[in-house]
């Protein structure tokens, strides 16, 4: 298997997975939205997106898709199953659409946009993924407050992603001092070497500085 990746949030994501999984695949920079790439990568994913897992005759596209079939190949429990796999999914589903897109909402503005040249920080778009963020990450912090990770005893799939866009927060410059119970949380996960520096040995341009604390905002 190949999975194809770049540097950006899920793409990380899944990489890490992998290098966590010590899943059995080569792995490939690509970049889908390149001038003339687009039809060479239609075909495994037709939104043009990364990260892309490719088998004899198959594609699988999705983050969350690729570590459900990495970690059942590698028979790893990193993607819960049995009696814990109800709360490991109430904890995906309900991170994306509430934590991590908080973090997301501010790492656009803050990061992503700055990244590319997409134009000057929205600032209420800004505050209102900050206002979101707060509401979510004090959810998390009641439930880190009682154990260090969010199903079970163990790090799991959910703890990646609930933390995708964390390992930008130099440009996204989340409060995340404000809750310690998900700091330590976090400090957890970067003692992790596949989660802390997932690209370790492979070749992928670093992507471009934010300057974000260049930029008003």
């Amino acid at each position: 298997m190949k999975l194809l990746f770049s540097r950006n949030p899920n793409p990380r994501l899944a990489v890490a997975t992998a290098r966590y999984l010590k899943a059995e695949v080569a792995f490939e920079f690509a970049a889908p939205m390149a001038p003339g790439q687009a039809e060479r990568y239609r075909a495994l994913n037709p939104n043009l997106t990364l990260p892309i897992l490719v088998g004899p005759g198959w594609s699988l596209w999705e983050a969350d898709a690729i570590a459900c079939r990495l970690s059942r190949d590698r028979h790893s429990d990193f993607w819960r199953t049995g009696d814990d796999e109800p709360e490991m999914i109430r904890w995906l589903s309900w991170g994306k659409e509430n934590f991590v897109r908080a973090c997301d909402m501010v790492h656009f503005e803050r990061g992503t946009k700055q990244r590319w040249g997409l134009g000057p920080i929205d600032k209420a778009l800004v505050e209102e993924g900050l206002r979101q963020f707060h509401t979510a990450a004090a959810i998390v912090e009641a439930e880190l407050s009682r154990r260090e990770w969010l199903v079970g005893n163990s790090v799991s799939y959910a703890d990646f992603r609930m933390a995708t866009f964390l390992v930008f927060n130099d440009a996204a410059r989340l409060p995340l001092d404000d809750y310690p119970c998900v700091s330590r949380w976090y400090r957890r996960l970067e003692e992790i070497d596949a989660w802390c520096d997932p690209f370790d040995g492979l070749e992928a341009p670093p992507l471009p500085p934010a300057n974000s604390e260049a930029v008003p905002d």
